[in-house]
């Protein structure tokens, strides 16, 4: 992986092509497994939808009120405070979680899709290394040096809900963990995560940024680069495995 200086390096991709020529490049796998982000707009900062904007009601509230509604809606009651979060996520409420995928192609279809809706705005896809951005927060294993903790383990519990409303005067880096593939959308599209504690950082801005690499898609690119991703088998049904996803693609064949 390149020396990544005060100021993180931008690469500008046109096509798949140059992201893989690109990618030969960065990959550096002395860092570990690497996770991809895209996002509809480049000037997009990493950062949660709970921590974006400065928000009048606290998490608990929110988890309490989604609790209240969706508790006999759910096919399986979440049965922790990440389980409930997970669940919000999924339906659209702002959490302290970032979607990451382990497919680049997977995140590169999410960049470009919306289109549409973000005219004349750069697309991002993001390339993280998780186990590089979790020395931040001393998150080291020195056995096993790609290490990765999951929601279950140890490291996590300062996280959960309860913990980060009781102890609101700590401040902790962002870390990245996998969770429990557990519906068939997070496993169709790779999914792993990283969450946020108290300190408002973006991800990008973290230490010395040496754990994540922008690529940027011109506004000019996003149609083509999503004509080839479909060709490759990469669309809405294929990542959101659901009956809404049917009906949508089968709405743009009449269109």
């Amino acid at each position: 992986m390149g020396e990544l200086g005060p100021e993180m390096i931008e690469k500008r991709i046109n096509n798949i092509s140059e992201f893989l020529d690109a990618w030969r490049v960065d990959q550096g796998h002395e860092a570990g497994t690497a996770w991809f982000r895209g996002q509809s707009d480049a000037s997009w900062s990493l950062l949660p939808g709970f921590l974006r904007n400065e928000v009048q009601v606290s998490e608990t509230t929110l988890l309490n009120r989604f609790k209240q509604s969706a508790a006999m809606l759910a096919d399986n009651r979440p049965q922790t405070s990440f389980d409930w979060t997970f669940l919000m996520q999924h339906y659209g409420v702002p959490t302290r979680l970032l979607d990451w995928s382990e497919s680049p192609l997977v995140a590169l279809y999410f960049a470009v899709d919306e289109f549409e809706n973000h005219p004349n705005r750069d697309a991002a896809l993001w390339c993280l290394w998780p186990t590089v951005l979790n020395k931040n927060a001393n998150i080291v294993d020195k056995v096993e040096g790609k290490y990765i903790p999951s929601f279950e383990d140890v490291e996590l519990e300062g996280y959960a809900t309860d913990s980060v409303r009781t102890n609101t005067r700590i401040e902790l880096f962002p870390v990245a963990t996998i969770a429990t593939r557990n519906n068939p959308r997070i496993q169709a599209q790779l999914g792993t995560f990283t969450i946020h504690h108290n300190k408002k950082i973006a991800i990008e801005d973290v230490g010395d940024q040496k754990h994540i690499l922008k690529y940027v898609i011109p506004s000019e690119s996003r149609h083509s680069v999503l004509t080839d991703l479909k060709l490759l088998g990469f669309n809405r049904f294929s990542l959101f495995p659901e009956l809404a996803s049917v009906g949508a693609i089968l709405k743009e064949m009449v269109k």
